[in-house]
C-alpha cells in the first residue's frame, strides 16, 4: 500500500527561506511542496483556485498585504481540514498567543534544525498539532497568568492521563503503548475528552489542560 502524500503550501516573503524550507521538506518522502506564496493573500488565492487539495500550510508571520496570523484565521474559518503550521523567528508571548487564538495547529521557530523541523511536521500529521518545546512554556505562562478558575468538566482519571500525554505530543499509538491499552481505546478517550471540554482541535485540548493544571 502506498503511503499517503501530504501536499504542502509554503508561505514566506523571502525566497531564500522558501528554498530552505522546501529543501528540508524534500528530505521526507511523506510530503510534497505543491505551491509557494509570498504573502497570505497569495496563499489564499492558491488554496481557492488550485485543483490540488492542500493538506498543510506552513507560513511565516511577518509578511506584506496579509500576515500569517490573518492567513491562519481565514484558513481555519474557510478550510478547516487544512493544517496550519506557523514557522517564525518570533517567540514573544503576545505573538504566540495570537497564533493560538486563531487555532494554529503548530508553531515552530525558524532556528530549528532539519531533524527537529521534520519531527514536528510528522507529529503534526500524526497528532493534529505540534508546539515545540521552546513554545510550550510560553503557552503555559499565558494561560496560567490569565485564568484562575478551572472549567467545570468531569474527566475520569484515565481521561486526564490521556490528556496529559496528548499535551506532551505523544501520538495515539505511543499513548496506547505507554498505558498498555489499544490505540482504538485511546482514540475513543480522545473523542470523549474533546466532547466534554467542547474542544474543536488538539490545540483546544492543550488550552484546557493548561487551564486546569492537567498538563504537567
Amino acid at each position: 500500500m502506498n503511503e499517503k502524500l501530504y501536499n504542502v503550501l509554503l508561505v514566506d516573503d523571502h525566497q531564500l527561506v522558501l528554498d530552505g524550507i522546501k529543501s528540508m521538506i524534500e528530505g521526507d518522502k511523506r510530503f510534497v511542496v505543491v505551491g509557494v506564496a509570498v504573502n497570505g493573500q497569495d496563499a489564499l488565492d492558491i488554496i481557492k483556485s488550485s485543483s490540488i487539495k492542500i493538506d498543510i500550510v506552513i507560513s511565516d508571520i511577518s509578511m506584506p498585504i496579509m500576515n500569517g496570523i490573518e492567513l491562519c484565521k481565514h484558513v481555519k474559518n474557510e478550510f478547516n481540514s487544512i493544517l496550519v503550521m506557523i514557522l517564525s523567528m518570533h517567540n514573544s508571548a503576545s505573538i504566540v498567543k495570537e497564533a493560538i487564538a486563531v487555532d494554529a495547529d503548530a508553531y515552530m521557530l525558524k532556528s530549528v534544525g532539519q531533524d527537529e523541523f521534520l519531527f514536528g511536521l510528522n507529529r503534526l500529521i500524526e497528532n493534529g498539532s505540534f508546539y515545540s518545546q521552546d513554545i510550550m512554556p510560553i503557552i503555559s505562562n499565558q494561560y496560567l497568568n490569565k485564568y484562575n478558575e478551572p472549567v467545570n468538566v468531569q474527566l475520569s482519571p484515565r481521561e486526564k492521563e490521556v490528556l496529559n500525554l496528548i499535551t506532551q505530543e505523544f501520538t495515539s499509538k505511543e499513548i496506547a503503548d505507554k498505558l498498555f491499552i489499544s490505540k482504538q481505546t485511546v482514540d475513543t478517550h480522545r473523542i470523549n475528552i474533546m466532547q466534554k471540554t467542547n474542544s474543536k482541535s488538539v490545540v483546544g485540548l492543550i488550552k484546557y489542560a493548561i487551564l486546569t493544571g492537567i498538563a504537567k
